[in-house]
């Protein structure tokens, strides 16, 4: 009798949990394992799963191609996971889960405010849309060591890139450093400097790149690719709209002066250690600005998802205080969320080092050109950096001249317009 009841009972209790199973909610996540997040994000989420065991999340690490790449056209075909940490932020919105219903607007506006306009289709759009997960920004970075071997001083706050070519060549020249300056192969990159030099980017809200401010900077950058100054392979070395970074020669010590930013402080940190010194320093100055560009990674839901409530309670969960200081403190990035940096984040267990040199990224966050942060949530901004690094490049290695490659930019943006129409 006792064994009739107790399997009774174990059939009873092990129907109860196929019933339970069959309720859990499945959310997958995809996220890039090469922006060294997504480990630092199943910790978290694993928090959210202990508080709701009825979800269970599966956070799928891929190449960071497969994010740019194969993500939209999963989502074309009307599948793909239920959320994504994305960098491409303006041009999927048709794909994202507005999040307003189910979350404090107040609180978001509060503390995510400059960044909800980058998930819009436009300025009529006030959905909440993405958690910026983390904030980027360019600028560069010196190395140290170099300057003081040559005795040179660096150059003040208010210096030009002129006033920092000069003294990188300097530095370069008196210790036998093979490269005064790089910039990382990027429209994006290029646009801060750019921007400091006068470029309006847009026209009446209309994207026009090319103006005076724009050339200005084109010349000069191209002229410093041909004299010298510039790393020349970075640019001249590759073709299309391939991305090239100037991280090698940093590393090494061969170059002076670097223009890329704030994500190669977990880089640095571990690629040069206590080779040398090396430091965050402000973006040059132009006759317009100061400035570099922002930009990010940010979480996204998707509006195809059978648990849209489920999924903006996760992305809510980590866009709180506690969660969200804890994955920036541990991934080593600048804070978007507003509260948090007012506070301040403690990046335990990081050197010195690199803890001024998070300060310093930061505080330049909140000192971008409004151009900048226009331009960096503009939808169609890819098309207009890949023109950019496309046309520079061929200048600088002549196949176009400066005019012929700014004249080739313009016409280029007319095209890519009407074909995103």
């Amino acid at each position: 009798m006792i064994r009739k009841f107790s399997m009774a009972l174990a059939v009873m209790l092990g129907a109860c949990a196929l019933t339970g199973a069959a309720k859990a909610q499945e959310v997958r996540l995809m996220c890039s394992f090469d922006l060294e997040t997504c480990d630092v994000m199943r910790s978290l989420l694993k928090k959210y799963e202990d508080k709701h065991p009825d979800v269970h999340i599966i956070a799928d690490g891929v190449p960071y191609a497969a994010v740019m790449e194969s993500l939209p056209a999963q989502l074309d075909s009307g599948n793909g996971p239920d959320m994504a940490v994305i960098t491409d932020l303006g041009s999927m919105n048709r794909f994202y889960l507005d999040l307003t219903p189910y979350v404090d607007a107040k609180y978001w506006q509060d503390n995510f405010g400059p960044y909800l306009t980058w998930y819009r289709n436009g300025p009529a759009d006030k959905g909440i849309y993405g958690l910026q997960m983390i904030l980027t920004v360019t600028g560069p970075i010196i190395n140290r060591t170099l300057f003081d071997q040559a005795n040179v001083a660096l150059p003040g706050r208010d210096a030009t890139m002129d006033d920092w070519a000069a003294a990188a060549r300097k530095v370069a020249a008196a210790t036998g450093a093979l490269y005064p300056m790089a910039l990382d192969r990027s429209g994006h990159r290029f646009a801060g400097p750019a921007i400091s030099h006068g470029a309006k980017i847009f026209a009446e809200s209309k994207p026009i790149l090319v103006d005076e401010g724009f050339s200005t900077f084109a010349r000069k950058f191209v002229e410093w690719n041909q004299d010298g100054t510039m790393a020349r392979q970075v640019w001249g070395g590759k073709g299309g709209n391939a991305f090239q970074d100037a991280i090698p020669e940093f590393v090494n010590g061969q170059l002076v002066y670097y223009f890329s930013g704030s994500w190669q402080t977990t880089v640095f940190e571990h690629q040069i250690g206590s080779n040398f010194d090396w430091e965050v320093v402000p973006p040059p100055c132009g006759p317009a600005t100061c400035t570099g560009m922002p930009g990010g990674s940010g979480l996204v839901g998707f509006k195809h998802t059978k648990h849209p409530e489920t999924v903006a309670s996760i992305i809510n969960f980590l866009a709180q205080d506690d969660n969200y200081a804890e994955f920036i403190d541990r991934t080593r990035n600048v804070p978007a969320h507003a509260g948090v940096a007012a506070k301040g984040v403690d990046y335990k267990g990081s050197d010195p080092q690199v803890q001024k040199a998070l300060k310093v990224w930061t505080e330049e966050a909140r000192s971008l050109s409004p151009i900048a942060y226009a331009y960096q949530g503009y939808k169609n901004n890819r098309s207009m950096f890949n023109i950019t690094v496309q046309r520079i490049t061929q200048a600088i290695v002549g196949e176009l001249t400066i005019d012929e490659a700014l004249a080739r930019a313009k016409s280029d943006l007319d095209a890519a317009l009407k074909q995103a129409k």
